[in-house]
């Protein structure tokens, strides 16, 4: 029991000292505060928006900004404002799920085939290269007409295509950490696979797979909207950045407002991400040029 709360007070120790070290950095400040700033207002959007997302005025069709619409309405009357505020929504939830499970999944395969190596682990890395050789959008494209496009089938298509990439990542730490002298000590007691994977791998390659996740979360968020674009993200009327996007873009020639919005959250939000990612990765002291997928 001792040991227990001696590991997660050291865990948490350096969690914290992680923290301040990337909020030290000028690009993890800026990135971080973004980060939180669109996660609070995804929370709470439903409570200020100034108009009902939903609501349609005639009258309004491609209204200019003014006091009172502050970015305008939409070709059907709808608050501009209102629904870029709640279009990051429907963005956060299924991104901030599909993450993770990507991260996960990827990363034990990526370990556990890193710690067989031979024949097999050879074969997984040519299947995982004829996955990375074809376009994404065809691949998730195919799942999505097949079975639908709600959230129930975004999360884990976004979640399978995104983590085959990790599991390269996560193979590549696993190879760079399977030679030191603890694994082969843990061998030697006869540790199971998976008892090595969780005492002695886990531990050494968590903050290569804590950068890869950021990475991939601001790639799924693109991936998301782009979806959404297409029309095969969230269904109207909810609001969605990419979704406005592209109802937008056939008035953007006298009616630019629509798609201002839009693109500044969508930008500032994968902006944030990225600027995170870079201070985490300098803060873990981990070079992302060496762990970018080929």
């Amino acid at each position: 029991m001792a040991g227990t709360l001696h590991g997660s007070k050291a865990s948490g120790s350096r969690a914290i000292g992680i923290l301040k070290d990337l909020v030290s950095r000028p690009s993890g400040m800026i990135g971080l505060s973004l980060v939180v700033c669109h996660v609070i207002l995804a929370i709470i959007s439903p409570f200020i928006v100034p108009f009902d997302y939903k609501l349609q005025n005639s009258a309004l069709m491609l209204s200019q900004p003014s006091s009172i619409h502050w970015l305008g309405a939409d070709h059907l009357g709808r608050d501009v404002f209102s629904r870029t505020l709640m279009g990051g929504r429907e963005a956060l939830l299924v991104t901030g799920v599909a993450t993770p499970l990507a991260v996960i999944w990827g990363g034990f395969i990526g370990i556990l085939f890193g710690l067989v190596g031979g024949r097999l682990d050879e074969v997984l890395m040519r299947v995982v290269d004829a996955f990375l050789s074809l376009p994404w959008i065809l691949k998730m494209l195919v799942l999505i007409v097949t079975f639908g496009t709600g959230i129930e089938v975004l999360i884990p298509t976004l979640a399978f295509f995104y983590g085959i990439p990790v599991i390269r990542i996560a193979r590549a730490a696993t190879h760079d950490v399977i030679a030191r002298d603890f694994v082969w000590a843990a061998k030697a007691r006869g540790h199971g696979r998976i008892s090595i994977i969780w005492r002695e791998l886990l531990p050494n390659v968590l903050d290569t797979l804590m950068v890869e996740g950021a990475m991939r979360w601001s790639w799924m968020l693109l991936a998301f909207s782009s979806l959404s674009f297409l029309g095969f993200g969230v269904s109207p009327p909810t609001p969605d950045w990419g979704l406005m996007i592209s109802d937008a873009r056939g008035f953007m020639s006298f009616a630019p407002w629509g798609v201002i919005g839009p693109v500044i959250a969508l930008s500032s939000l994968i902006i944030g991400i990225n600027l995170t990612a870079d201070a985490l990765a300098k803060a873990l002291g981990i070079d992302r040029a060496q762990k970018a997928p080929m």
